[in-house]
């Protein structure tokens, strides 16, 4: 039986407070950033950095929590364990853990007042990022780009790990096709979890085999996309908590 929309708040509500609850004993250190989405029931939160761990730089310039992180710009967190950073850039929200660096890179779109820049592309450069993406047109959906793979997004949750051999791709609900050198472009739909793989480009050519779950969790995905005013959509399918 469908969740009724009370029965949804509720749910919603009772996986954001065990998120909080969670978070006391995290090296991620949400607590704060759980508290304010809390407070600001469906209205997303300010752009920009969210929550810092450890040391992170915004075009290699130190950042703080409130420091706007834009389309065009590069943002790095430090190698120390357990460094993090929780950033919302537009309608998309990305939790780094350490090591991690990625660009957010852009494209001139001319309007009627001139001209914008928009996400094109993400390109993570190393590490580990769990990311949450607003809907998109067809004809606006962001790349992803992982070493050589390259993955194109809608509105969907995953979690990439950049390692120097291979690659780890959850999608984790929504969307995706993969493509990369040598292989036929692959569309994947999930709903929570069901695909998590690996991705190697060892032999000269891309391949993918199927991998564990690992690294990320149903509560990280709820808080990013209450940030953004969202919830993900299992949700309201009553599976959250089995990650």
């Amino acid at each position: 039986m469908r969740n009724s929309p009370s029965n949804t708040h509720r749910t919603r509500r009772k996986w954001l407070v065990r998120a909080s609850a969670l978070s006391l004993a995290s090296p991620i250190g949400f607590w704060s950033v759980i508290q304010d989405a809390l407070a600001n029931g469906d209205k997303p939160v300010m752009r920009g950095i969210q929550s810092i761990q450890g040391t992170v730089t915004v075009n290699g310039v130190a950042a703080t929590v409130g420091t706007l992180v834009k389309v065009g710009d590069r943002i790095s967190t430090s190698v120390k364990k357990g460094s993090s950073a929780v950033v919302v850039v537009g309608n998309d929200a990305y939790l780094l853990r350490e090591d991690t660096t990625i660009i957010f890179q852009a494209s001139k779109v001319s309007t009627g007042v001139g001209a914008m820049e928009i996400l094109e592309s993400l390109l993570i450069a190393s590490g580990k990022v769990l990311s949450v993406f607003g809907k998109r047109a067809p004809d606006k959906a962001v790349t992803l780009r992982a070493r050589n793979a390259t993955i194109g997004i809608r509105g969907t949750g995953c979690y990439i790990e950049v390692s120097d051999r291979r690659t780890y791709f959850c999608l984790c609900y929504g969307e995706a096709s993969l493509d990369g050198l040598g292989m036929s472009t692959q569309t994947i739909r999930t709903t929570h979890h069901e695909q998590p793989m690996w991705i190697d480009e060892s032999g000269g050519s891309m391949k993918t085999e199927k991998a564990a779950f690992g690294n990320h969790s149903d509560d990280e995905l709820i808080l990013l996309e209450k940030l953004t005013g969202r919830e993900p959509p299992f949700v309201a399918l009553g599976l959250t908590g089995r990650y």
